[in-house]
Protein backbone atom coordinates (compact mmCIF):
# COMPACT_ATOMS: atom_id res chain seq x y z
CA UNK A 1 0.00 0.00 0.00
CA UNK A 2 1.19 3.33 -0.85
CA UNK A 3 1.24 6.05 1.71
CA UNK A 4 -0.47 9.41 0.70
CA UNK A 5 1.74 12.34 0.65
CA UNK A 6 1.70 15.28 2.85
CA UNK A 7 0.69 18.04 1.24
CA UNK A 8 3.22 20.50 0.74
CA UNK A 9 3.64 23.92 2.06
CA UNK A 10 2.72 26.16 -0.85
CA UNK A 11 -0.46 23.09 -1.91
CA UNK A 12 -1.65 24.12 1.75
CA UNK A 13 -1.38 28.09 1.47
CA UNK A 14 -3.25 27.25 -1.70
CA UNK A 15 -6.12 25.63 -0.66
CA UNK A 16 -6.16 28.60 2.80
CA UNK A 17 -6.27 31.14 0.75
CA UNK A 18 -8.68 29.96 -1.67
CA UNK A 19 -11.08 29.35 1.56
CA UNK A 20 -10.29 32.51 3.16
CA UNK A 21 -11.64 33.97 -0.71
CA UNK A 22 -15.24 32.85 0.15
CA UNK A 23 -17.83 34.81 1.51
CA UNK A 24 -17.90 34.52 5.40
CA UNK A 25 -21.59 34.63 6.73
CA UNK A 26 -22.41 34.38 10.11
CA UNK A 27 -24.19 31.33 11.34
CA UNK A 28 -26.25 31.65 14.11
CA UNK A 29 -26.61 27.75 14.34
CA UNK A 30 -23.51 26.50 12.27
CA UNK A 31 -24.08 22.19 11.38
CA UNK A 32 -21.92 19.71 12.88
CA UNK A 33 -21.43 16.56 11.93
CA UNK A 34 -20.13 13.81 13.22
CA UNK A 35 -19.37 11.64 16.57
CA UNK A 36 -17.70 14.94 18.48
CA UNK A 37 -20.86 16.56 19.02
CA UNK A 38 -22.21 13.61 20.71
CA UNK A 39 -22.30 13.90 24.88
CA UNK A 40 -20.03 12.73 27.51
CA UNK A 41 -23.01 10.98 28.37
CA UNK A 42 -22.98 8.81 25.08
CA UNK A 43 -19.34 8.19 25.14
CA UNK A 44 -19.14 6.93 28.45
CA UNK A 45 -22.29 4.08 27.61
CA UNK A 46 -20.37 3.38 24.28
CA UNK A 47 -16.84 2.81 26.47
CA UNK A 48 -19.11 0.92 29.18
CA UNK A 49 -20.05 -1.13 25.82
CA UNK A 50 -16.99 -2.10 24.90
CA UNK A 51 -16.00 -3.42 28.09
CA UNK A 52 -18.83 -5.67 27.93
CA UNK A 53 -18.13 -7.03 24.75
CA UNK A 54 -19.81 -5.27 22.76
CA UNK A 55 -17.25 -2.63 20.82
CA UNK A 56 -19.39 -0.75 17.68
CA UNK A 57 -20.26 2.16 19.17
CA UNK A 58 -16.99 2.99 20.57
CA UNK A 59 -15.12 2.36 17.61
CA UNK A 60 -16.92 4.84 16.09
CA UNK A 61 -16.07 7.25 18.59
CA UNK A 62 -12.34 5.95 17.97
CA UNK A 63 -12.77 6.81 14.28
CA UNK A 64 -13.96 9.92 14.44
CA UNK A 65 -10.77 10.86 16.95
CA UNK A 66 -8.56 9.41 14.76
CA UNK A 67 -9.74 10.99 11.50
CA UNK A 68 -10.05 14.38 13.81
CA UNK A 69 -6.44 13.89 14.99
CA UNK A 70 -5.12 13.26 11.12
CA UNK A 71 -7.10 16.22 10.53
CA UNK A 72 -4.88 18.39 12.87
CA UNK A 73 -1.46 16.28 12.70
CA UNK A 74 -2.08 17.39 8.59
CA UNK A 75 -3.08 21.36 9.64
CA UNK A 76 -0.14 21.62 12.16
CA UNK A 77 2.39 19.49 10.34
CA UNK A 78 3.48 17.62 13.55
CA UNK A 79 1.54 14.95 15.45
CA UNK A 80 -0.72 16.71 17.91
CA UNK A 81 -0.87 13.69 20.36
CA UNK A 82 3.24 13.85 20.73
CA UNK A 83 2.98 10.04 20.34
CA UNK A 84 1.12 9.35 23.15
CA UNK A 85 -1.43 7.78 20.13
CA UNK A 86 -5.23 6.44 19.71
CA UNK A 87 -5.50 4.53 22.24
CA UNK A 88 -3.83 7.02 25.19
CA UNK A 89 -6.30 9.54 23.71
CA UNK A 90 -9.29 7.45 23.94
CA UNK A 91 -8.68 7.04 27.92
CA UNK A 92 -7.78 9.83 28.23
CA UNK A 93 -10.75 11.70 26.83
CA UNK A 94 -12.92 9.23 28.65
CA UNK A 95 -11.29 10.40 31.81
CA UNK A 96 -12.20 14.07 30.41
CA UNK A 97 -15.94 12.97 30.08
CA UNK A 98 -15.56 11.52 33.50
CA UNK A 99 -14.62 15.20 34.76
CA UNK A 100 -16.61 17.00 32.60
CA UNK A 101 -19.97 15.14 31.59
CA UNK A 102 -21.80 17.50 30.23
CA UNK A 103 -19.31 18.47 28.13
CA UNK A 104 -19.58 16.94 24.19
CA UNK A 105 -16.57 14.32 22.83
CA UNK A 106 -14.78 16.70 21.04
CA UNK A 107 -14.24 19.44 23.83
CA UNK A 108 -13.23 16.49 26.12
CA UNK A 109 -10.69 15.38 23.47
CA UNK A 110 -9.33 18.83 23.09
CA UNK A 111 -8.54 19.63 26.11
CA UNK A 112 -6.44 16.41 26.58
CA UNK A 113 -4.65 17.25 22.96
CA UNK A 114 -4.32 20.94 24.30
CA UNK A 115 -2.14 18.90 27.38
CA UNK A 116 0.43 17.60 24.68
CA UNK A 117 0.84 20.52 22.14
CA UNK A 118 0.93 23.99 21.56
CA UNK A 119 -2.50 24.10 21.09
CA UNK A 120 -4.47 26.93 23.14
Amino acid sequence: MTPIPRPTLPALLFALSCLAALPVRAAENPVLWGYGVRGCADFTAAAKQAEAGDFAEYQRYEDWLTGFVSGLNLALGTDALSGSGIDSAMRHTREECGKHPSDDFFNAAMRFVRTLSTLR
